[in-house]
């Protein structure tokens, strides 16, 4: 590790902790309908939003209203992305026309699966993409069908996460707000006016924004070049801010256009943590104990801090076995200070291993590096990261429920200790909360280990050909643990809403469209749903007064305790899978056996 990499590192840090407070402040006043400094501008188009979709503002729901209505919006959303891709061909806004026969050789057809894969992906904030934006979708879908949903999925996000809370802070209430003025809440006055602001930084610093042709020219070389272009900046800020991560070309954040310049990079990832660590200061507002919010943020940033502690030193070290085999010159030219394979000269080591241990901390997914190319140890940090939860200030919205989940599993197990029935911000924990608990991280879990087992045995349709079968392996760059990972990775990321990849897998086939879909959809609302029967259920108990019995949930033992339990559970549950793959690739690189690409191209 080097001082300027450990430099970029805390001024990170100490960024995203000066914007938790005001943050905080401004979600916990939005949500409660009181009036914020953007009331005078935004407040006349929210009343009409309400109006024209018939919303009453003042009516709350229940949690299954609450809930319905989700499933419901989501449906919809998902109807009408699909639509849109599959429509393409018709629809303007389409100078390469494609999804039609005029489209340029290479394009990629946006087939049914595929087009179901990319619907699903989005409308979940998910935005895995099993395809290149340059290469298959006009402007038009990757403005109406792709953009938006990373607005509405995003805030849907944020909404669920504020119905949690409020289940937290209400006292015998029967109902958790409502999801439509959520929605129309999180969308106008957090996710548009960031992203306005974010557009317009990122087109200062050099990222694209236009409707122009794809330009072709003559290289220095005198070969000719395609250079794909579009609207770019739009896309790229809402991508970051809403924690989506969907990037309008196919190498996301690493593109030039998308992420230009070293300053670009750092607010891209100021942009993914920002909400997520606002919302810790506003769930300690909103239960009326602002240390309880502190203590989740504490819990966070020690398990994100160790996650870079991991992965950076990892990839400045590189492969410790590159002298030893005799190859000091062109170890010393191809890892010159550690591992450069698949990043960016421009960000180097430190900001990259920043990036990676960010963009999976959230359920964002943007990448400005190739997690496939990583070292065995810096690539499981990130897989790791991701099946904790991303419970590490997590996405917008996904990190406090995934934490808050792990609270109650925490204070019960306190009590179990003790004997004691746990109590939580002065709510008792009880058989039905522990359940939901428990059956979200159950399900969560068979979903990553059962698609993953199938997918590393079973025989599938290849190339879109369901009457040739053949091997889903068969679609990974690499063999032996490394290509295991590419697949545990990839039902990792589904599952977890990220969307990032090792990018070693080619998944646009029917089989891994289709599984990786439903594992999205599993990973989106079968997490969902029992966080939101848990809010219904604790809104509706009353509040019980601190006594010298009661576990303090807000000091140092009890962020121990949650820290302990989130890796524990996340241990527990998935190293098996995690020695099939990284661990045993990091033995074998030892003893000088190598499987990713990024080492084979060293003996190349």
């Amino acid at each position: 590790m080097t001082s300027i990499g450990v430099l970029n590192v805390v001024v990170y840090f100490v960024v995203i902790l000066l914007v938790t407070k005001p943050l905080g402040v401004f979600m916990t006043k939005l949500f409660a309908g009181e009036r914020t400094f953007l009331h005078p501008l935004l407040r006349p188009l929210e009343k009409l939003t309400y109006r024209l979709c018939r919303i009453r503002e003042t009516s709350e729901q229940r949690w299954t209203q609450y809930t319905a209505s989700l499933i419901a919006f989501s449906l919809m959303s998902f109807l009408f992305a699909y639509l849109i891709q599959r429509l393409q061909g018709f629809l303007p806004l389409n100078p390469m026309h494609f999804g039609t026969a005029k489209a340029p050789a290479g394009a990629t057809a946006m087939t049914p699966d595929l087009a179901f894969n990319t619907a699903v992906s989005f409308v979940t904030n998910t935005n895995w993409q099993n395809y290149g934006g340059e290469t298959t979708l006009s402007y038009f879908v990757q403005m109406t069908a792709l953009t938006v949903q990373n607005f509405v999925s995003a805030a849907a996000g944020v909404a669920v996460s504020i119905a949690l809370i409020r289940g937290f802070a209400r006292k015998q209430a029967n109902n958790i707000g409502n999801f439509w003025v959520d929605l129309v809440r999180a969308t106008l006055y957090i996710f548009l006016p960031l992203s306005l602001l974010g557009a317009l930084f990122l087109c200062s610093q050099g990222a694209i924004q236009n409707f122009r042709k794809y330009a072709t020219v003559t290289t220095m070389e005198g070969a000719t070049q395609t250079i794909a272009q579009g609207p770019v900046a739009s896309q790229e800020a809402i991508k970051m801010v809403g924690t989506n991560g969907g990037g309008f070309f196919n190498t996301n954040s690493a593109h030039p256009f998308e992420n230009p310049t070293p300053l670009s990079n750092f607010v891209q990832i100021f942009m993914i943590f920002a909400i997520p660590a606002g919302l810790t200061y506003t769930f300690g507002m909103m239960v009326a104990d602002k240390r309880q919010g502190w203590a989740l943020f504490a819990a966070m940033s020690v398990l994100f801090l160790a996650g870079v502690l991991v992965c950076y030193p990892a990839e400045q070290a590189g492969n410790p076995l590159l002298a030893k085999l005799g190859l000091e010159t062109r170890a010393t030219n191809l890892q010159s200070g550690g591992n450069m394979e698949g990043k960016e000269v421009r960000f180097g080591i430190p900001t990259s291993a920043l990036f990676a241990v960010i963009t999976t901390d959230a359920s964002c997914g943007a990448v400005n590096s190739m997690h496939d190319s990583y070292t065995p140890i810096g690539g499981l940090v990130p897989l790791f990261n991701i099946q904790l939860g991303e419970v590490v200030f997590g996405g917008v919205g996904a990190g406090i429920k995934g934490m808050l989940l792990f609270a109650i599993l925490a204070v019960f197990i306190a009590g179990l200790m003790v004997g004691r029935t746990p109590e939580y911000i002065g709510k008792k924990i009880e058989q039905k909360e522990v359940k939901m608990a428990m059956l979200a991280l159950i399900l969560m879990a068979a979903n990553i280990l059962v698609f993953t087992g199938v997918s590393s045995v079973a025989k599938f349709a290849q190339n879109g050909y369901w009457n040739s079968p053949g091997p889903a392996t068969a679609n990974v760059n690499n063999n032996g643990p490394h290509g295991f990972s590419e697949i545990l990775y990839a039902y990792t990321s589904t599952n977890g809403n990220n969307g990032s990849a090792f990018a070693g897998l080619n998944g646009n086939t029917p089989w891994y469209n289709l599984s990786l879909g439903l594992a999205t959809l599993i990973g989106r609302f079968l997490f969902i749903i029992p966080m939101l029967a848990v809010a219904g259920s604790l809104a509706a108990k009353k509040k019980l007064p601190v006594t010298s019995g009661t576990l303090p949930t807000h000091g140092a033992l009890f962020v121990g305790l949650l820290i302990g339990t989130v890796i524990i559970v996340g241990a527990l549950t998935y190293f098996p899978a995690l020695s099939l793959g990284p661990i045993v690739e990091h033995f074998l690189m030892r003893q000088g056996k190598l499987f990713s690409m990024a080492f084979f191209s060293i003996w190349s």
